[in-house]
């Protein structure tokens, strides 16, 4: 196997450069996978006919993820320092086009700010350097409350029955699942997927924000609620579960931001388990130049991804 220049060259697009630097980063392919918003299986498969285009092997596969070789970090660096010219070109060509201007007012959870908003808001303030982002952290209910009243252009929230959208545009965003987090040692912990029946008899570590949830789905099931600790942070949740406290449920976009020592996750089956994230406009305004810049970036997706991802 040899690197040839010119059919690299030709055969590489942007996107997959980024996924493979993605994978080198985050050493594990699924978790690249989320971070770039495609399905786990074509990312795969993107991976190996990039490594197929350069010649040479570029990740080693281990039984806990990928590990560039040595050739793997010589491309990385490559693509870091391209992707960085490439923001210092963005930023040159903004000074000449028509100075989009203006305050964007976002309101929106941290289980979305933190997975999944603050990598795109960050390339839109890269974008639009004179468009100031003001964002506000709230509950579900509140975001979609916030846009309908006035106090905020775009809310960014996880879809749920009891939401009442009268008052707003709902567009499509992404979507995400609810994952277990057990203890290694768990003697659910061999399991491909669980319930949340499966879950009621563990000591439940649960989010204070996911509550009204998780008793609705107790209810369903004729089942007594009574979770063991409640805790505000997802991040406190799953370091409980690694002290094999217990056991916790959070959205897989937030488990990938974690190290997972000591516990894992599995796929949740319940059906109100598959997350549906949405973008919420208001319904009797009009978005400003500044706010409907921001939609049209976040609602921007690769050619290849999940539907509704």
């Amino acid at each position: 196997m040899t690197f040839n220049r010119l059919h690299f060259i030709r055969q590489t697009d942007l996107f997959t450069l980024r996924l493979f630097l993605s994978a080198v980063e985050e050493q594990q392919i699924g978790r690249a996978a989320l971070r770039e918003n495609i399905a786990a299986s074509t990312a795969t498969k993107r991976i190996q006919d990039f490594e197929e285009i350069a010649g040479v092997p570029l990740l080693e596969r281990t039984p806990k993820g990928v590990v560039a070789t040595a050739a793997g970090e010589v491309i990385a660096r490559y693509i870091r320092k391209l992707f960085a010219d490439m923001d210092d070109m963005r930023a040159e060509i903004t000074a000449f086009s028509e100075g989009l201007r203006g305050e964007v007012f976002v309101a929106s959870a941290r289980s979305i700010f933190v997975p999944l908003l603050v990598r795109e808001l960050g390339a839109f303030v890269r974008d639009f350097p004179q468009v100031d982002l003001v964002l506000r952290e709230l509950e579900n209910t509140a975001i979609v409350q916030a846009v309908a009243q006035g106090n905020a252009d775009i809310g960014v929230f996880a879809v749920a029955a009891d939401l009442d959208l009268s008052g707003v545009h709902a567009h499509p965003y992404r979507t995400d699942r609810m994952v277990a987090v057990v203890p290694e040692a768990h003697a659910l912990a061999g399991r491909s997927s669980v319930s949340f029946e499966d879950l009621m008899t563990e000591d439940l570590i649960v989010v204070l924000a996911m509550q009204t949830a998780f008793a609705k789905a107790a209810r369903r099931l004729g089942r007594e609620y009574k979770p063991k600790y409640s805790v505000r942070s997802p991040g406190v949740a799953i370091s409980l579960a690694q002290a094999r406290m217990g056991v916790t449920v959070q959205p897989e976009c937030e488990v990938t931001q974690v190290r997972l020592d000591g516990v894992v996750a599995i796929p949740m089956t319940d059906t109100w388990a598959r997350r549906i994230v949405q973008i919420a406009t208001p319904r009797d305004r009009t978005l400003s130049p500044a706010a409907r810049a921001l939609l049209e970036q976040l609602q921007s997706r690769p050619a290849d991804a999940e539907p509704g991802a």
